[in-house]
């Protein structure tokens, strides 16, 4: 059988079977993006990165590297995926039509994505997101005309996504429980002369044994000097005596990622490593203060770059203090609708969620990084992670 005889076999059998949230989770969801739409004069999105997708279907794969899009007007949602994406789609998603081509046919897209859009004068599109594809731009542009676009469909779509349901903070919630496993794991097996991988393995193995699906970001463990080095991870490295390990992990519950780090030295840490340690906890602390309704993303910024300033020449910091974490794929877990740096004027919101990746490095030297992932709320910043805050001494 071809694909569309495999969608209408399989989805007699299995149709929606695996919908990650109850129906009323997404008719809220729905309800409240048409919402914006027409608040922003949009008939339609053209929407193509794969965590807007799920956001708003429920579709769910580990294959986002094919052409995915999901047209979203006041009445329909039109899904169109390839056709080696057929039993996702029709078992994970919710949508009023499905839209197929051929995995090898890439430019089979065209026709029936332009008569799906043909009907709206205003589509709004995300520019700046996953997915959007050059060449089906160009077409869309070309059949169209470009005059129906809009460059706002992304920005819409950050200003709901960044606020979680109750579904969703359960959601974040598990996967903080399993994410801690993981770390737990990992920290209980760190030892001097065992490979950076070998930690990494015992934290990705304890997190899938607890829950986990596939990850966003796998986990990330480095030592000693590489610690230093931003975003690098394990590369069959061998722990030394008094080396940092910098861990940090993200389990995956329905999509959902609560992220946190870890370090622990593999002895007896160093006064400035215990130093650097605290200035972390001090960040923490300082923009846990100001991140409830009513402050913005930069007042939080500058209170915590109030506590960096005394260390800035002796350390590299990230300059983002904190971003905004949910249902995400690979290849990352950062949600992308929102970054507490010196700058950002968007004020805070009850259930807003966000990691806060308080990391600090001596080039050449090591890193030290704590973090916890954390909810908004009218009392500040609550944890959903469990990190203690302390640099603990590894297995010797």
């Amino acid at each position: 059988m071809d694909h569309l005889q495999y969608r209408h076999a399989l989805a007699a059998q299995r149709e929606a079977s695996e919908l990650a949230f109850a129906d009323s989770e997404f008719e809220s969801r729905q309800t409240r993006v048409r919402s914006a739409m027409g608040e922003a004069g949009l008939d339609a999105l053209l929407l193509t990165d794969p965590s807007d997708i799920y956001y708003l279907t429920g579709y769910n794969t580990f294959e986002v590297s094919v052409h995915a899009c999901l047209v979203c007007s006041p009445e329909r949602l039109s899904l169109q995926v390839p056709s080696i994406e057929t039993g996702p789609a029709v078992v994970t998603a919710r949508v009023d039509e499905l839209l197929g081509y051929r995995w090898e046919g890439i430019g089979e897209v065209i026709e029936p994505l332009v008569d799906t859009l043909a009907p709206f004068r205003a589509i709004g599109l995300d520019l700046y997101g996953a997915g959007l594809r050059h060449g089906v731009l160009r077409e869309l542009l070309a059949r169209l005309g470009a005059e129906r676009f809009r460059d706002n469909g992304g920005e819409l779509l950050d200003r709901i996504r960044i606020v979680k349901s109750e579904a969703e903070l359960g959601c974040l919630r598990e996967s903080a429980r399993i994410t801690s496993l993981g770390l737990k794991a990992a920290a209980r097996v760190a030892a001097i002369g065992m490979l950076d991988g070998d930690v990494a393995a015992e934290g990705a193995r304890a997190m899938l044994a607890g829950g986990s699906e596939f990850m966003s970001m796998q986990p990330i463990v480095t030592v000693g000097p590489r610690s230093s080095v931003i975003h690098l991870n394990h590369q069959r490295h061998r722990i030394a005596p008094g080396e940092p390990v910098f861990m940090e992990f993200g389990a995956a519950y329905r999509r959902y990622t609560a992220p946190m780090m870890k370090t622990l030295v593999a002895g007896t840490p160093s006064q400035e490593m215990l130093m650097t340690a605290e200035i972390c906890r001090d960040l923490f602390e300082a923009l846990r203060g100001k991140m409830r309704p009513g402050s913005t993303f930069d007042d939080a910024a500058r209170a915590a770059a109030e506590v960096l300033a005394p260390h800035a020449e002796r350390v590299f910091f990230s300059g983002v203090f904190g971003y905004a974490v949910g249902a995400q794929f690979p290849p990352s877990w950062v949600e992308g609708s929102g970054y507490i740096a010196l700058g950002q004027q968007r004020e805070f919101e009850a259930d807003m969620v966000f990691h806060l990746p308080l990391c600090l490095r001596i080039p050449g030297q090591w890193g030290i990084g704590l973090s916890d992932t954390v909810r908004v709320t009218s009392q500040g910043a609550e944890p959903l992670t469990d990190n203690d805050w302390q640099l603990e001494s590894g297995v010797l």
